[in-house]
């Protein structure tokens, strides 16, 4: 025993065993990670064995190469390197623990648009068993540090660091030849980055990206006008007619685009402790002026609030990795709403209370053609005030009644709301409602910024009735995007009372509300299958604006022949009739898993799987080609981004300067403002407004 214990010992102390070493602690730590914090859906012993078998070429490669170093050098190198790995590895822990994703270059690019807001999400998301993942760089450090194992400081010939390089490369192309057998198109047909993961490992997944990323830079650079043809030719080929009864029942109308952030359809109607968490969103959803969706899905990727905005305001999907707005917003030519709406006699303002460089807007607005981009700066700051996304929506709602005030009629406004944010933290003075007892602390404050959220909309609503805008407007509400992600399944099964909560059942749990409310529309709860997509289309026939000719993915929603087919961004979809999640599919109407499928069913699925891949790639196509620069429909005129600008000093001469056009509502009340007739409870207006009593008192 004491002489193996010696050769081990000895082994140890040589380069190559420390190599050796070094390759086992990262794998083992690796393979812990894979198992205990992500969700990469292994099943069956071969994907097990390659789930196992993947993260070995690459650590072998990598740590390889501190064998082309000399002496001392070699180790330095093979310890930075097991550190960067497993910096790498703990920030994709932590992003994967709420957005089921792994980081990509794409999103880190644009990290400077979102970083300066997730400190305080990240404090809730680090778990002390996190920091094993430095576990084994700490273990060698310990060794060489005490002298329990010593550095080998001979030379090692070149050619058995290559021959070590050439063995990693091997094992990698056995490992690549296994995941094909298993996932055939595993690189060129995914849509999800887990499968990459699963079936490659992390590294790998980290070099595929890159290349992605170089490749989608290199095709806006070669792409031409012929490449827009292929698009229109599907889009001309699968266009439906809108639905005719509803064309222009709303022409004319202001609009407003209220973002409801995170909120997910089972909040309505949903109770809590005896209470509905949200009344006034409750009441709207089921009026008969308005048109309720119960079917409509988020649709994000990595973006997510971003490529919400990106499918509602332009109907083209966000991207599989990162936000188009962060990569693209800057300078690719769009077909947006605001830019629309402009050229149809609307003034455009999108309202958030959080600074201008979030997910690029202040760059991405000037693109898509808003007139007004009213951001942090314009509004009132003070104690308490923000809720680390920017102002909590009752003051940001309040304080933005002043600039709609000045828009000349007709306007599209955007207001997007950020309370309902995780970590769903709320200060107890704007608490209304008790958190939920599932144990989760990320699911259980979710109710209580809900019902504040659903408060704010309903002081919103009071103001725009009180002012008259309630009458000459069309409201539409939507969910962004999921507010509780796939891995609070346990929570989600206690809150939502579904035992065994699982993959289908998280699909489900995608829906958003989507409500567009108008008097004397004829609404109702619509059943149809759709998705952020779809929104423009829909509200763009509501308004009597015809855009046949524009490159749009979505199609009317009240349309009879709305495709009903929802399309994920990682190539999963709903239809009315299968669900598929993964390589599994699922009857939606009863959630049971479909383990053979017929041969009708095998038709619907061929046909769904053709239209979402090939609609998804084809949006890819047109955001990083940047192809609508090379087509402007019939009637539309390109946005010049040099025409706008959202300094204060710029936004307040031009809305007064507006002001003479007499169709705004502060100028139809002879100038004088409706703004102090917005009433609201938020209580830190209510200390500020005691404050200043108490300083004229003095």
């Amino acid at each position: 025993m004491n002489q193996i214990g010696t050769k081990l010992r000895g082994f140890f102390n040589t380069r190559l065993g420390f190599l050796a070493l070094a390759i086992v602690l990262f794998w083992a730590k690796t393979y812990w990670a894979y198992q205990v914090k992500f969700n990469l859906g292994a099943t069956g012993s071969f994907q097990h064995l390659i789930l196992a078998i993947n993260p070995i070429p690459t650590t072998l490669f990598l740590f390889g190469i501190a064998l082309y170093m000399s002496g001392r050098k070699s180790y330095v190198t093979m310890l930075v390197i097991d550190a960067l790995t497993s910096v790498w590895l703990f920030a994709n822990v932590l992003y994967y623990r709420e957005f089921s994703d792994f980081l990509t270059f794409a999103l880190i690019k644009g990290s400077g648009a979102v970083s300066n807001n997730l400190n305080k999400g990240i404090m809730g998301i680090v778990r002390p068993t996190d920091f094993l993942v430095f576990v084994d760089v700490a273990i060698l450090i310990l060794l060489l540090a005490f002298k329990v194992i010593r550095m080998d400081i001979r030379p090692i010939k070149k050619r058995f660091a290559l021959g070590v390089s050439l063995l990693a490369v091997l094992m990698f192309c056995a490992n690549l030849a296994m995941a094909y057998s298993d996932r055939s198109g595993l690189l060129t047909r995914t849509f999800d980055n887990n499968y990459i993961v699963k079936y490659l490992g992390l590294n790998a997944y980290t070099v595929v990206d890159g290349v992605k990323t170089a490749k989608n830079s290199a095709t806006k650079a070669h792409a031409d006008s012929s490449d827009v043809k292929a698009v229109l030719n599907y889009l001309n080929k699968n266009r439906v007619a809108p639905n005719a009864e509803y064309t222009g029942v709303a022409k004319g109308k202001n609009v407003f685009i209220i973002h409801l952030e995170s909120l997910q359809q089972f909040m309505i109607d949903f109770k809590w402790d005896g209470q509905e968490v949200t009344p006034n969103l409750d009441k709207l959803y089921h009026e008969s002026d308005t048109l309720s969706f119960d079917n409509f899905f988020n649709q994000v990727g990595q973006g997510k609030t971003a490529d919400a905005e990106m499918m509602m305001e332009n109907s083209l999907f966000g991207l599989p990795e990162g936000a188009a707005m962060v990569t693209d917003g800057t300078t690719n030519t769009f077909q947006a709403a605001p830019a629309i709406l402009d050229q149809h006699g609307y003034t455009t303002a999108s309202f958030h209370g959080d600074v201008p460089s979030f997910w690029n807007r202040d760059n991405t607005y000037k693109s898509w053609g808003y007139d007004y981009f009213f951001s942090k700066n314009y509004f009132s700051s003070g104690k308490n005030y923000d809720v680390g996304y920017g102002l909590k929506d009752k003051i940001f709602l309040k304080d933005s009644a002043q600039y709609i005030e000045q828009l000349p009629q007709p306007f599209y406004a955007k207001m997007i709301t950020v309370t309902n944010h995780y970590p769903y933290t709320l200060d107890k003075a704007n608490q209304t409602i008790s958190k939920t007892d599932t144990g989760d602390d990320t699911v259980d404050g979710y109710v209580q910024t809900a019902r504040y959220l659903d408060q704010a909309i309903g002081e919103f609503l009071n103001w725009l009735k009180e002012t008259g805008l309630y009458d000459k407007s069309m409201i539409v509400l939507y969910g962004d995007h999921y507010g509780i992600s796939n891995n609070h399944k346990k929570a989600m099964a206690k809150l939502t009372n579904t035992p065994g909560f699982n993959d289908f059942d998280n699909a489900m749990y995608q829906r958003v509300p989507f409500m567009i409310h108008m008097p004397g529309l004829k609404g109702g709860i619509n059943h149809t299958y759709g998705g952020e997509i779809d929104a423009l289309p829909t509200i763009l026939n509501l308004l009597g604006i015809k855009d046949d000719n524009t490159v749009q993915f979505g199609s009317d929603l009240l349309s009879p022949n709305h495709p009903q087919t929802v399309a994920f961004r990682n190539g999963d979809f709903v239809t009315p009739d299968i669900t598929k999640v993964g390589s599994r599919y699922f009857n939606t109407r009863t959630g049971k898993r479909i383990s053979k499928l017929s041969a009708s069913q095998k038709k619907m699925v061929d046909a769904a799987t053709n239209r979402v891949t090939t609609e998804l790639s084809l949006s890819d196509r047109v955001i990083n080609g940047d192809l609508l620069r090379f087509y402007t429909p019939s009637g539309f005129k390109k946005v010049d981004r040099r025409d706008f600008s959202y300094k204060i000093a710029d936004a307040k001469k031009k809305l007064k300067a507006a002001q003479k056009e007499g169709t705004s509502l502060k100028a139809q009340n002879k100038g004088k403002s409706l703004a102090g007739e917005y009433k609201t409870d938020a209580p830190e207006l209510k200390s500020s407004s005691d404050a200043d009593s108490s300083d004229e008192s003095k």
